[in-house]
């Protein structure tokens, strides 16, 4: 079951993007070094995963990235296999 187009919430004082599911807060955390946005952890509760919300997150800090001219190092495993997966992305790699 794929999750219908998120609510995502831009969190820049927590370093989140985030999306509250079923009463259940999924998330994509990043930190900044210089500009370089580090991704470091994306998380979906068990009971919500495969239903291609941290797709979602993950796409949505990656257009923030690309409008603010960021470049992006993938620090999250997930975040690195969705780069990999998008080709698109590849030239916001730091």
């Amino acid at each position: 079951m794929r999750a219908p187009e998120l609510a995502i919430e831009h969190l820049p004082e927590r370093g989140r993007f985030q999306a509250v599911v079923e009463g259940q807060t999924c998330f994509c955390d990043y930190r900044f070094v210089g500009d370089v946005m580090q991704m470091t952890h994306t998380l979906v509760p068990p009971p919500l995963e495969g239903r291609g919300i941290a797709e979602q997150l993950v796409a949505a800090a990656l257009r923030h990235a690309r409008a603010s001219g960021l470049k992006v190092n993938p620090l999250c495993s997930y975040v690195r296999v969705y780069m990999r997966r998008h080709p698109e992305t590849q030239d916001l790699l730091a």
